[in-house]
């Protein structure tokens, strides 16, 4: 079965069972992610932010007949403003796009110091590379799969350090639901021994900005003040005590000379 979108291919019993193991990861990650706005890149039926505490999420795609929430847009030409996002996630974008280095550097103009951005990516050394390598039509196999060693790369030489992920889907890219069962047990002994060659890898980076300083919650800086006054006041306090008995001598001998 050659399929004409990614969307199409995951609803294939091969690509839903991608699909909840890429959901799960983002379901446990994505909640604990704060900030204002949140963007996904493509799929614009599958809602794969939906566990996100973000209120304000919205999806990009170029094609058109989108729901409200949805934004049309180019991937290397995002309708926003420089450092306004949050979190951005690319799912399956960069095997897909023309020229993925000017997905990434948009991706890191519109991300906020200290965003958050997640790649979903098919990985060329696996056994789904395996199977590209004999059959290239159709969706996702026509894509240019991209190794989880450049993608870091890319994402350091733009100041977004990798800070978590993992590989999932150690099954053969079967295309029936029976053959996928007989195979399960691979994916706990993969994670353990076979750790490089998951069929998808799911990665979380952080853009660091030189030079950026984090400022202190205001009731850190207030309860600081108070300390150092209280300090000062308890040195003045010793301080007169100290002072008080020779200015006292100094009285009594002044007026016995009188």
């Amino acid at each position: 079965m050659i399929c004409e979108s990614l969307h199409d291919w995951f609803q294939t019993p091969l690509g839903n069972y991608l699909l909840e193991r890429e959901q799960a990861w983002l379901d446990h990650l994505t909640p604990d992610i704060f900030g204002f706005h949140a963007v996904q890149l493509g799929l614009p039926k599958i809602n794969l932010l939906s566990a996100s505490r973000i209120v304000h999420c919205v999806t990009v795609a170029p094609e058109a007949g989108l729901e409200r929430s949805h934004v049309r847009a180019q991937f290397h030409e995002l309708p926003f403003d420089t450092q306004s996002i949050d979190l951005c996630l690319l799912p399956h974008v960069l095997e897909f796009s023309e020229n993925p280095h000017e997905v990434l550097r948009e991706v890191d103009r519109v991300l906020r110091p200290e965003g958050r951005v997640l790649v979903l990516g098919f990985n060329p050394w696996s056994l789904f590379g395996t199977r590209k390598l004999w059959t290239s039509k159709g969706y996702p196999w026509q894509g240019q799969f991209v190794s989880l060693v450049r993608i870091k790369d890319w994402l350091q030489l733009l100041g977004l350090e990798p800070a978590s992920g993992r590989l999932t889907c150690y099954i053969p890219p079967c295309d029936t639901e029976q053959w996928q069962r007989r195979f399960r047990f691979l994916e706990p002994t993969g994670d353990r021994w076979w750790g490089v060659a998951g069929g998808v890898y799911m990665l979380e980076a952080i853009k660091k900005v030189q030079g950026m300083r984090l400022i202190a919650p205001a009731w850190s800086d207030q309860k600081m003040k108070e300390r150092k006054f209280a300090a000062a006041a308890r040195y003045k306090q010793s301080h007169t005590a100290l002072q008080l008995p020779d200015v006292t001598r100094r009285t009594n001998h002044l007026h016995v000379v009188k």
